[in-house]
């Protein structure tokens, strides 16, 4: 469309943004006698570099954008339903998602298949201030019950790696553990009786988003909705001696889990290769790194298992674990009842379990 004046004309250039659906006027003013004289190609320019911004930003994206502290917790007194709230920081008062809109899911993994709109809604909770309830009212759970995956990575710290005189792997070493080995950030680990080496292992985790396959590094950090603390807890004696060393029944003891206390998305980590990481028993620093440390990063893990599987909303990855662990000390040491295991991230948060 061009408005005329005596001596200059003005393109207006009506373009579709593809991520608003709203319609972007681009106005250029341009003397009549080099008007004549513009290429349509310089339309066709302008066009493509608008369009490779948008492509860009949908690239960096990390599904709403948004940074925030999301939680899983039941409210004391009523009847234990679970409930997803939006944490106003890190400590601090949880805003009650389905309070603030009924249509919400009363789960994390539920959130996070809604995709944005789940997301955009929880950032309008937070930013309305409404719905708040007193961390005393309520109990945090583990930030994703039930997910489809657990996947796990070993020896994926070059300090790890040389604590054991183990070669650096070449490529990620995957295993798993049943989701029902989840439990809360503040709730008990319970030794089994079939063992008598469980160890601890603070590690980086991370929540998968949105669904994908065959994901590109370049592209994974769009799948990660964000990240958490974990304990890796491990019975050594089912890990390294029995059941022909396979390492899954050693893993995945009920309660062997535990994450949280919040699930940290993506945008609110400036980087998540460069947290101070640390365990503590009964008050010692038993482990104390650096997710620098890491081998393989979460873009590298993200696009290695998904060339196996799908990943789906709710996926939960750990990363893997710094030097420090018991059972490479001398001699030994393994957990005892009445142990509390302090796991602790910068900008993640801690998780305190006690051993019974």
């Amino acid at each position: 469309m061009c408005q005329t004046c005596s001596h200059t004309r003005v393109i207006v250039l009506c373009v579709s943004d593809l991520m608003t659906q709203r319609r972007l006027y681009l106005f250029w003013p341009l003397p009549l006698n080099k008007l004549m004289r513009l290429p349509l190609c310089s339309f066709c320019i302008s066009r493509s570099l608008l369009s490779q911004r948008q492509a860009t930003n949908v690239q960096r994206r990390s599904l709403s954008g948004a940074a925030m502290r999301l939680v899983q917790f039941h409210r004391r007194g009523d009847g234990g339903g679970i409930r997803v709230g939006v944490e106003q920081g890190e400590g601090l008062g949880v805003v009650d998602l389905k309070a603030f809109d009924p249509s919400m899911p009363s789960t994390m993994r539920e959130l996070l298949e809604l995709g944005d709109k789940g997301l955009e809604c929880a950032q309008r909770a937070l930013a309305s201030g409404q719905c708040v309830l007193e961390r005393s009212g309520i109990r945090l759970l583990s930030p994703v019950l039930a997910p489809e995956k657990v996947v796990c990575v070993g020896m994926n710290y070059l300090d790890h790696c040389l604590e054991q005189n183990a070669p650096v792997p070449k490529e990620p070493i995957i295993f798993s553990k049943f989701p029902s080995a989840i439990t809360g950030p503040y709730d008990d680990i319970t030794l089994p009786s079939e063992s008598q080496e469980v160890d601890w292992e603070v590690e980086m985790a991370f929540v998968i988003g949105r669904r994908g396959k065959h994901i590109k590094e370049e592209d994974a950090l769009s799948y990660v909705a964000g990240f958490t603390v974990a304990n890796d807890v491990s019975a050594r004696d089912w890990q390294m001696k029995r059941n022909g060393k396979q390492w899954l029944l050693g893993k995945t003891f009920d309660s062997f889990c535990p994450l949280g206390p919040a699930l940290v998305t993506t945008d609110s980590v400036k980087d998540p290769h460069s947290l101070a990481v640390r365990c503590l028993v009964n008050g010692d620093t038993v482990q104390s790194s650096n997710t620098d440390q890491m081998i393989f990063k979460t873009e590298q893990l993200v696009a290695w298992v998904s060339k196996f599987v799908t990943l789906t909303p709710g996926d939960v990855f750990l990363t893997g674990t710094p030097p420090g662990v018991g059972v490479f000390r001398t001699p030994p040491v393994f957990l005892k009842s009445g142990d509390v295991v302090e796991c602790q991230i910068d900008q993640l948060g801690s998780i305190i379990n006690k051993v019974v």
